[in-house]
């Protein structure tokens, strides 16, 4: 897709010379982590090119709005997607898809089509996987830096009211991902003091 190249080198630019180093999760490695997971989803289900460079394009930029506001981060990355992908000469129907799927993200997620289904799924992977804990502990390092939490077993009771209200909703998701977020479940409650 023609100017897709372009699209992305200046939101990585943007991402590496605007965000905050308290962005400990909500980073460059989130944002390139979640477009390695939407590939393997284009892969799988046979996306067509299209569809998967809006999909790509949504992924690189879904967090963007961080680098002004972690209020409504999703609206903030949406208006910027606008004024990235006018400036590498994408349609408004291009436009307006990435908006969509850049809003599906918002927590809790309430995807409406298969490819808002597969970046809310994409952008939360990492929750039914093997290296949960450790991007975990970014995120709580990040929200430890903001003051949202102090301590680590308030952090880990705030994660099982995520984890148990989080739906993945791929077919691959729910059967690849959601066992082990069902074991990650299981394993934070038991780390809780009362």
């Amino acid at each position: 897709m023609k100017g897709y190249l372009k699209l992305r080198r200046n939101a990585l630019r943007i991402l590496k010379s605007r965000l905050s180093k308290k962005l400990y999760y909500h980073n460059v490695e989130h944002t390139l982590d979640v477009v390695r997971v939407v590939n393997q989803y284009i892969r799988r289900e046979n996306i067509d090119n299209q569809n998967a460079y809006l999909l790509r394009i949504a992924a690189l930029i879904h967090d963007l709005g961080f680098t002004e506001t972690n209020v409504e981060h999703e609206a903030k990355s949406a208006e910027m997607a606008q004024e990235l992908m006018l400036d590498c000469g994408f349609s408004k129907n291009e436009i307006n898809s990435v908006q969509g799927l850049i809003r599906a993200t918002r927590i809790p997620q309430s995807p409406t089509n298969d490819l808002e289904r597969i970046i809310c799924d994409a952008d939360l992977d990492y929750l039914g996987r093997n290296d949960f804990y450790e991007i975990s502990d970014r995120l709580y390092q990040e929200l430890k830096a903001a003051a949202v939490f102090s301590n680590k077993n308030d952090w880990n009771k705030a994660q099982i009211k995520f984890l148990e209200a989080h739906k993945y909703h791929t077919d691959f998701a729910k059967k690849h991902r959601r066992p082990e977020k069902e074991m990650r479940i299981i394993e934070i409650k038991k780390l809780i003091k009362i």
